[in-house]
């Protein structure tokens, strides 16, 4: 048996390998570079845009005015003047003066006159009784006139703020204020009635110490607040 061939056989095995081996990647790496190379040319391809024109519709055809069809009218009849008709105007008649004899004047007859009878004086119609004169009118008084003590009433104790008008109409008597009356109040803003007691409390703790000798009715007087 011939050993050297059999140990020469091993290097041509593994040489075959070698070159089947490197084939194969001299394959793999051209597959790879050519794809690589096509999916970049793939990529790069231009975009290509087109712009799509709307198509525009005809106008509709325009229409056709048919004019209208004219109007046949008989012409107007020939102008034929009148006849001039001469109408004669007959002669006026003078007219005639025909003298009428005047009556005569009748007779003016005279009268007697007829006998008066005796006049009788009538008396004098009596004048109406004088009327009695109106008494005069009462000059309506104020506290400042009446009163000779007016105390000023103080101002509540109220957290808000408010302008407040008062106008009282009293009642005296004995000297005294016996009756007040509210005739109208005005607040401003307007408030709740708690704050409206309060103001007219402090009046009539004011005019409780009044001094009015005599006796008077609807005597007026006005109170002005401010309450900040």
């Amino acid at each position: 048996m011939d050993f050297s061939k059999r140990q020469a056989d091993p290097r041509r095995h593994l040489v075959g390998m070698a070159f089947v081996v490197l084939l194969h990647v001299a394959i793999v790496y051209a597959l790879v570079t050519g794809l690589a190379k096509k999916v970049v040319d793939v990529v790069r391809a231009p975009i290509e845009t087109k712009v799509i024109e709307e198509v525009k519709k005809p106008p509709p055809p325009p229409e056709i005015v048919v004019p209208p069809p004219p109007r046949l009218e008989a012409p107007p009849p020939p102008f034929i003047p009148p006849p001039e008709v001469q109408i004669a105007v007959p002669p006026q008649a003078q007219p005639t003066i025909v003298a009428t004899p005047t009556p005569p004047p009748a007779p003016v007859i005279i009268a007697p006159p007829p006998p008066t009878s005796p006049q009788v004086p009538v008396a004098a119609a009596p004048p109406p009784p004088a009327l009695p004169a109106p008494p005069p009118k009462p000059v309506a008084q104020t506290v400042g006139a009446i009163c000779t003590k007016v105390v000023k009433p103080e101002v509540p104790g109220v957290d808000v703020t408010v302008s407040a008008t008062i106008n009282v109409s009293y009642t005296i008597q004995g000297g005294k204020i016996t009756k007040m009356d509210v005739v109208k109040q005005t607040f401003v803003p307007n408030v709740d009635r708690k704050v409206k007691r309060a103001v007219i409390a402090a009046i009539e703790a004011a005019v409780a110490e009044y001094l009015c000798p005599g006796d008077f009715t609807d005597v007026p007087q006005e109170f002005s607040f401010k309450i900040n």
